[in-house]
């Protein structure tokens, strides 16, 4: 009988064993697959965040030229459709971006 008890304790700590073992590698693939997920989550931020510094860097490039002659020019010319006297402006209907003299469609 003694043997019959000590190979249910076997048996027992054996399944316990396993079912630990199991609940581990179970854990530790887990984890792995939340890592991989965050590391691509960071990764893209980190993309996001050096495309906003370039947009940025370009902002603050715009200001400081912002009292410049060329830059008054450059707005009069794109914003408010303004040209200079006798300059004749020839538009490619297949390549308009903006309507014309800044029409905005609402």
């Amino acid at each position: 009988m003694a043997k019959r008890r000590r190979k249910k304790k076997l048996k027992l700590g054996r399944i316990l064993i396993i079912l630990f073992m199991l609940y581990i590698g179970f854990t530790l693939l887990n984890q792995s697959k939340l890592m991989n997920e965050l590391k691509g989550k960071k990764e893209k931020i980190e993309l996001e965040i050096q495309t906003l510094q370039v947009e940025i860097d370009s902002l603050n490039e715009e200001i400081e030229n912002s009292d410049s002659l060329q830059f008054v020019e450059k707005i009069a010319r794109d914003e408010l459709g303004m040209v200079k006297p006798r300059e004749i402006i020839y538009i490619d209907k297949n390549k308009i971006k903006k309507p014309f003299f800044g029409l905005r469609k609402k």
